[in-house]
Formats: structure tokens, sequence, C-alpha cells
């Protein structure tokens, strides 16, 4: 389907839509919003994720009190709402309207409430949309004269979602150079105007960096860690794999897992690995980081994990697929990167570099340095959060 097509049928289906807006128009004309806000902010979640992780780190640069975060789908656990209430910003979660197949037209009727809102401050905020669903199907109703800006982790779903809410999008922000270059080919092959284009900007992610030196102790046995979920474009049961590999040849080699991954792992390989769960706990996770030599990425696709960028400010090698902007930041002097992500070179080739992290010391102590300083470098949460006050203004 070429873009013509996508920007039609959207507009047949907001012909649908439009009574359902209207009666959402109406709730929010008797029964209006007390306060003005500088940013609607909209996030599908705020459970266990990189990307919840950003999203809050965006709202805590440009948010507070006169700012409301909108959360529209279910979450499965509270890891990061902590941090989005860092920001100080109104936080509402109204899943339970815009999360309900059973009860879809209240999703429809919200869409009216809240752009009604939206449109009726008396100072013109800005809409800033996180790759979430009910951010796209409002866009079309917000008035023409406000900002809606996005946020794309990756190429994925959402890379085709957008396409017919683009018009409506003032900025696109990207945080991965690759996948900036992925979403420009899609454009020139559904034949989407050039000058949305120029829309795009990229802003690497940021962290926090750690408030003490770090001095990696590379002459323990090595530990490896995965920190994050354990959905399927992860492939968490190749870590299990690689950990069984290794394992043979070297029993002192331990792996930790953190994150709610135990149903991605097969019953008989669990034993190989050991799960700490979810981590909450910011001091927890960065003990984490501390103990471990090596982390690990196997999944199929990615934009550019910050779970990386944390890992190496704590001085961990990095070994990796070649996805997303990996192979931009992961060079063979801070890490490893596969020739591929078929699953069995992945499992040989990362279990070798692991061994030879393992046998080789002055090497892994050489990377951790290097990565160190690479972070520094490059991942500072200031930078991040100056473009990010830059854009919304």
């Amino acid at each position: 389907m070429k873009y013509p097509q996508y920007i039609i049928k959207r507009k047949i289906e907001n012909i649908f839509i439009y009574p359902f807006i209207l009666v959402g128009k109406f709730i929010a004309l008797i029964k209006p919003q007390q306060k003005e806000y500088k940013i609607f902010f909209f996030f599908p979640f705020f459970h266990t994720g990189g990307a919840e992780k950003v999203h809050a780190l965006i709202t805590q640069s440009v948010g507070n009190e006169n700012c409301i975060i909108y959360f529209t789908k279910k979450s499965v656990d509270a890891t990061f709402l902590s941090d989005f209430k860092k920001s100080n910003c109104v936080i509402k979660d109204i899943s339970k309207f815009t999360d309900n197949k059973w009860l879809y037209f209240l999703n429809l009727i919200y869409r009216g409430i809240i752009t009604s809102y939206i449109n009726k401050q008396q100072h013109q905020p800005v809409v800033f949309n996180g790759q979430c669903n009910f951010g796209y199907k409002i866009s079309p109703w917000v008035n023409n004269n406000i900002k809606q800006i996005e946020l794309i982790h990756s190429f994925n779903t959402f890379s085709w979602i957008r396409i017919p809410f683009i018009p409506f999008i003032y900025k696109t922000v990207m945080i991965s150079k690759v996948r900036v270059g992925n979403h420009l080919e899609q454009y020139e092959k559904i034949k989407v105007p050039a000058t949305f284009n120029y829309r795009i900007t990229y802003i690497c992610n940021g962290i926090e960096l750690p408030n003490v030196p770090i001095t990696k102790d590379c002459t323990t046995p090595l530990n490896i860690l995965y920190v994050g979920r354990g959905t399927p474009e992860k492939r968490i049961h190749l870590i299990a794999k690689i950990a069984e590999k290794v394992k043979q040849q070297n029993p002192a080699i331990t792996f930790s897992i953190a994150g709610d991954v135990e149903n991605s792992i097969p019953k008989n390989l669990q034993s190989f690995c050991e799960l700490k769960g979810n981590i909450d706990d910011a001091n927890q996770l960065a003990n984490l980081y501390k103990q471990a030599h090596v982390l690990l990425i196997t999944s199929n696709t990615e934009g550019f994990p910050m779970v990386v960028m944390e890992a190496m400010a704590y001085g961990c090698a990095i070994v990796a697929t070649p996805v997303g902007d990996l192979p931009i930041h992961v060079q063979k002097e801070n890490g490893f990167i596969t020739s591929s992500i078929d699953e069995e070179i992945v499992v040989e080739e990362m279990s070798l570099s692991i061994l030879q992290l393992s046998n080789d010391r002055l090497l892994l102590k050489t990377l951790s340095k290097n990565n160190i300083d690479y972070a520094k470098e490059h991942f500072d949460i200031q930078l991040f959060n100056k473009k990010y006050q830059e854009l919304i203004g």
C-alpha cells in the first residue's frame, strides 16, 4: 500500500469515528479540565523496558508540575512508575478505558475528551507521543497550530502505524542512526513526500553516569549479565544456550539475568543462569553492573539499548548482535559484534568471545577502561537533556 492509500484509509476511518469524538467533546464540555498544561505526554506503559526508561528520562528533562502524562495501555509491573513521578508531572493512567477490547468505544470517546482538553488550552501546549498508538490516533483531532512530537525507538510495527498520521507530526525524534536510514528507505518505497524527510531528527539516548570512579576487578571469575525484558525479539533462550556451552568448558563463569524472563528460558537450561527477576531499585541494578564483566545482547532487532550505555559506563565489555546502532558504538576497542543474527552463529561466536575474555584478562581490562571513557564522552544525560529542552522549547 502506498502513502496516498494510507491517507485515504485514515480519512474514511475518521468519518466513522467522528460521532464518538463528538461524544467525547461533549463530556469534556460538561467536565472541563481543571488546569492548564504545557506538555501533554502520551506513553503506553511504565513497566520494565528500555523505552520506558527513556520516556521517564524525557519527562524528567522537560516536565514539571505544569505537564501531564497519560498512560494508555495496561502495564505488567510498576518498575518505572517512580521514575515518571520524579518529573513532578501529573500522572493519569487511562488504560482501563483505552485498553479494553470489549469496550473499545471508550477508546474512541477518550480521543474526543483528551483532544478537547488539548485544544482548549489558553496557551499552546506541546503534544509528545512516545511510540503510543493512542497518541497517533488522536493526532488528526488536535488543532493544527499545536506542535506534535513523536519518538521512535526502532523500525517496527509503529513504523507503519504512524504513516497515516505523519502529516500532523511537527518533528520525529529517532534514537538510532540506522533506524533513520530505515525510515527514509521506507518513505521512498511507499512514496511519502520528501518534505517529511526533514522532520526527522536524531537524538542519542543519555544516562546518569556513575557518581563515583569505576574500577572493574578483572581478576575474578567472569560474570556475564543480561538486563531487560523476555520478549521474543530479545531471544533470551540464546543466552541460556550460550551459558550451557560456555560452562561446559569453564564452569567458573557465571551468567546473571535481570528481568522477568523465566518464561522465556527453557526449563532444562534455567540451571545455567542465575535469574534475578525484575529489579526496580537503582542501587541494586548498579551493583549488578559493577559485578559484571560482560553484557550480552542477543536481539534480532534493536534501536540502541539503554542497557548498553549503562553497562559501558560501569566498565562492562559488550558482546552483541549486529542490529540497530550497536555496530556504530561497539567496535573492537570495546567489545564484540557477531557476524550474523542467525541463532546458531550467535551462540557459537558469543561463546568464543566470552571464553577469549576469560582467558585474556588484559584485553578485558582494556575494553573495560575504553567503555568507561566512551560512555563519558557520548552518553552523558546533560547532553540528552539539552537537546530535548531545545526541541520542546
